[in-house]
């Protein structure tokens, strides 16, 4: 259920990508982007029973006035969604409707949209009260494989009212949290950079010297985070037990030596755990294998020729890495040693996810 849901939302993600600069108004944001994520949802958005569209409130609320959906469970709602068209910007003004309806109904959970973006909220702050600030937000052409799996939560098959409370305050002060440490690190505050420069500078901490340290913690903090991200892929080569390694290494050996008469190096089989850590994050390890040939070393997706990720040139003289674009053109880069690999992440995962969708 969670691959086929993730992969549903990121395909519905790709389209309204796609659709956004044909869909020009609220009503036709509803009908490309919303009903189809709620669709998505697990619900049955042509079913009274489980999505109204146009809800009322049976009391306190401004006559006339209607929220755009409302999801049901047990008749009664849990969920309620307010639509903007997909060119506005979100903010806490577009969401007055949900503020009263919030408050009228046993719906616990609100969704602010405009097809593009999703803001969710509850009552953290007060009960009964729906709260200024959003717990969960995300950008559905964007959506990151953690979010989809927060988003599940509110899938019909899953839904579970104290599940996602329990998760909901942690949810909120984390994703403020970390807006508030990429805030710090691409621009850090004056109070941020002499926190750090009094630890480590013995004298006076004047204006010129918050200057000076401004652009060193920048510094730091990106070849720091590089560095985690160097030694988190380096670290994936060595998560498989080493009987583990044998039996894969062997039998892929085996394989090759008895169909090519080649044999394949040890620095070609880093090559080819580098390249299978970098994207492992992306797909499942096994789907990702080699083949030895005399002038290159191939490393292809799902065993297929069609699906030729990169081929790896090695010598004692040049090392050269070939990766391929959706037209199937090589363009071939200069590796320093194979550990330069690392260095073509993104191109390597850009292929794969162009063969994967």
């Amino acid at each position: 259920m969670s691959i086929d849901f993730r992969d549903q939302i990121k395909l519905l993600g790709d389209r309204v990508n796609k659709l956004k600069e044909q869909v020009n108004t609220e009503e036709a944001t509803k009908n490309a982007f919303v009903m189809p994520f709620i669709k998505e949802l697990g619900y049955d958005v042509f079913n009274p029973l489980e999505v109204i569209p146009e809800f009322v409130a049976d009391v306190g609320i401004k006559q006339g006035e209607k929220i755009d959906y409302a999801i049901l469970k047990e008749q009664d709602p849990v969920l309620l969604i307010e639509c903007k068209w997909h060119g506005q910007s979100l903010t806490i003004n577009n969401a007055s409707q949900l503020f009263r309806y919030f408050h009228t109904t046993k719906a616990k959970f609100a969704i602010l949209t405009n097809g593009i973006e999703y803001k969710f909220y509850t009552d953290l702050v007060e009960a009964n009260k729906m709260d200024e600030k959003p717990f969960f937000v995300f950008d559905i052409t964007q959506i990151k494989d953690n979010q989809v799996e927060e988003l599940k939560k509110f899938h019909k098959s899953y839904f579970d009212f104290e599940n996602i409370v329990n998760t909901a305050s942690e949810l909120k002060y984390t994703n403020e949290l970390k807006k508030l440490i990429n805030t710090e690190i691409n621009s850090p505050s004056t109070e941020f950079v002499r926190h750090f420069a009094r630890q480590i500078y013995s004298g006076s901490v004047t204006q010129r010297i918050v200057e000076q340290f401004s652009d060193l913690i920048k510094k730091s903090f990106t070849q720091q985070i590089n560095d985690l991200v160097t030694d988190r892929l380096k670290s994936a080569l060595t998560k498989e037990s080493e009987s583990q390694k044998k039996i894969e290494e062997e039998k892929l050996l085996n394989a090759e030596i008895a169909e090519t008469k080649i044999v394949t190096t040890q620095e070609e089989l880093d090559t080819f755990y580098i390249v299978r850590a970098i994207l492992c994050m992306r797909i499942k390890p096994g789907r990702i294998v080699y083949r030895d040939a005399q002038s290159y070393f191939a490393i292809l997706l799902d065993d297929n020729n069609r699906k030729t990720i990169c081929r790896l040139y090695l010598s004692e003289r040049r090392k050269q890495i070939g990766i391929f674009d959706a037209e199937k053109k090589e363009t071939k880069f200069e590796l320093e040693t194979i550990e330069s690999i690392y260095e073509h992440a993104d191109k390597l995962i850009k292929i794969v996810h162009f063969y994967d969708q």
